[in-house]
């Protein structure tokens, strides 16, 4: 399984995301002042405010469980929430291509 993201909490998405292109050379995918999204040569990093998303990993997956609260997200893609055993956020997201 490819993980796609990770997701920090951050109090300013857009500057965190300016922060990391300008140091790090990562691309922007998207910002507003709740969630920006960048990319890596082999990952993507995503800001988040405390309140919107939980601090997470996020793996790409094709398909979901039959019983999972599937949502769906701005950008088109789909994702679901669960928590490891130790009680860490993991997210499985699906692109519609």
């Amino acid at each position: 399984m490819k993980i796609d993201h990770v997701a920090i909490i951050v109090d300013d998405p857009e500057a965190a995301a300016k922060w990391y292109i300008e140091k790090f050379g990562a691309e922007l995918i998207y910002a507003d002042s709740t969630w920006a999204f960048i990319e890596f040569e082999n990952v993507k990093l995503a800001f988040v405010v405390k309140g919107q998303h939980p601090t997470h990993l996020a793996f790409e997956t094709t398909q979901f469980a039959e019983d999972d609260r599937v949502k769906k997200h701005r950008d088109g893609s789909e994702s679901v929430y669960r928590r490891d055993p130790w009680g860490n956020f993991y997210e499985l997201i699906r692109y519609n291509e």
